[in-house]
């Protein structure tokens, strides 16, 4: 993504979430704010959202952001008060965060937070007082500096949300995110998507993989990085976390798409996965 302006990947993300709460019943992730947020200026690629052929990466869109909020779930539960939405985009988690104790610190670059503050304002969502916009460039400054001007508290366990963002990431910044997050406290966790590396993928999913690859470089927003299980397994370890968890396309939809009478499910192309990994003492 270039600096200084906001991502057209992060609306077409949006786009697909409020698409999913309009076509498929029930939602697998209940976001009654979405389709709001994208509001009626967007009609032609919502159309595009909503068309069959579409279904599988709308699902997907919905999917992997209720994994990352049910692990935040989890995180809550054990205690974790402080929510770090990494490349938030136009998530609108802060907007119906149903844990009154939960602070929440939205980072993005600044041109993408002022897009969606103004969105926000044209759709009457109202911005809560639990939420920091935290302003940042991954490539250019460091996470910490930039949670330290917000006020995040770093004696304190934490969760990291980070969607959308690592197949951007150059190594190095994708390695210094992690190892800010693995020196918080124990009962830290984070959980991210990223991409599988493409000579590992079916002749199929190499086809789709180049296609969908091709249209994000046309957007300014080419991938860059890449990953094998194992690879990513031995990254986790490394920025010192200890319990890990991965999720493939299976994996999830045993757990989010199981015996709906509409049959909605990811297909097997598996480009990507699901990873999150915790602090433990």
């Amino acid at each position: 993504m270039k600096t200084g302006r906001a991502s057209k990947t992060a609306l077409g993300v949006a786009i697909r979430r409020a698409a999913h709460q309009l076509m498929d019943q029930p939602p697998v992730l209940d976001d009654p704010l979405a389709v709001r947020l994208v509001g009626p200026g967007y009609r032609r690629h919502m159309k595009r959202a909503t068309h069959p052929v579409a279904r599988d990466f709308r699902a997907f869109m919905a999917a992997r952001s209720r994994y990352v909020e049910d692990r935040l779930a989890e995180a809550v539960a054990n205690g974790v008060a402080q929510y770090v939405i990494l490349g938030a985009g136009l998530d609108t988690f802060a907007y119906r965060n149903p844990f009154p104790s939960l602070r929440v610190f939205e980072v993005d670059l600044p041109a993408s937070q002022e897009w969606k503050r103004a969105m926000l304002g044209e759709a009457g969502i109202a911005v809560p007082a639990s939420l920091t916009f935290v302003p940042l460039d991954f490539e250019r400054q460091l996470l910490a500096e930039g949670l330290a001007e917000a006020g995040f508290d770093f004696h304190t366990p934490a969760f990291f949300g980070w969607l959308g963002v690592v197949p951007y990431l150059t190594l190095a910044a994708f390695r210094a995110t992690l190892e800010t997050a693995a020196q918080l406290s124990v009962g830290s966790g984070v959980s991210f998507d990223y991409a599988l590396a493409p000579e590992t993928l079916s002749p199929v999913g190499r086809t789709a993989f180049e296609i969908l690859a091709s249209r994000v470089a046309a957007a300014g927003e080419p991938f860059r990085l890449f990953f094998t299980a194992e690879g990513m397994e031995l990254e986790l370890l490394r920025a010192g976390f200890h319990r890990i968890e991965q999720c493939d396309t299976e994996q999830l939809n045993e757990m989010y798409f199981k015996g709906r009478a509409d049959g909605l499910r990811l297909s097997g192309l598996g480009l990507g996965m699901l990873a999150t990994a915790w602090l433990r003492g």
